[in-house]
């Protein structure tokens, strides 16, 4: 079995920023070999979900806004590099970049986390269209679709990681 501390140093970033999920899926016994991208990530959401309503809301905070100040510095996490890129956000019109950054602005105001979206397989547009529309959310909606996102975010990440289920 692999160590806690190999598991935490390999699967810990894939829930961004937040290494307690993977502390805590090892320590439950949530983590079974052979390591599979289903099976890490049920072990790791379960994790998530039994954290309570403060750390969730941490784990959202943990993620950069996209095509944002940290991406413009270069200071997102190699997975949110890529995934941004992979999406377009890297190559924004000046028109474009401002809208983002006007609804990454309203966006935190009003929902107090950034907006959030597993961005495999989306452009800039798709992108666009979502942000637009999930602004109008209520918090409590908008809480439960970042937390869906994060988990698929973490799915795709594993899958990139490991071996199918």
């Amino acid at each position: 079995m692999v160590s806690r501390d190999e598991f935490v140093s390999r699967f810990g970033g894939v829930f961004e920023h937040s290494p307690f999920i993977a502390e805590r899926a090892y320590d439950a016994g949530a983590i079974f070999e052979p390591l599979t991208s289903g099976g890490v990530h049920a072990g790791l959401t379960t994790s998530f979900r039994a954290a309570n309503a403060d750390e969730r809301l941490g784990v959202l905070r943990a993620h950069p806004d996209l095509a944002g100040r940290l991406a413009i510095a270069g200071e997102l996490t190699e997975d949110s590099r890529k995934e941004q890129a992979g999406a377009g956000l890297d190559r924004l019109s000046p028109t474009e970049h401002a809208r983002f950054t006007e609804l990454n602005a309203t966006y935190v105001t009003k929902f107090g986390f950034p907006f959030i979206i597993a961005v495999k397989g989306l452009g800039k547009d798709d992108i666009l269209a979502a942000f637009e529309t999930r602004v109008g959310n209520d918090r409590e909606a908008e809480f439960a679709t970042a937390t869906a996102q994060v988990e698929k975010i973490a799915l795709l990440r594993l899958q990139s990681l490991l071996p199918e289920s």
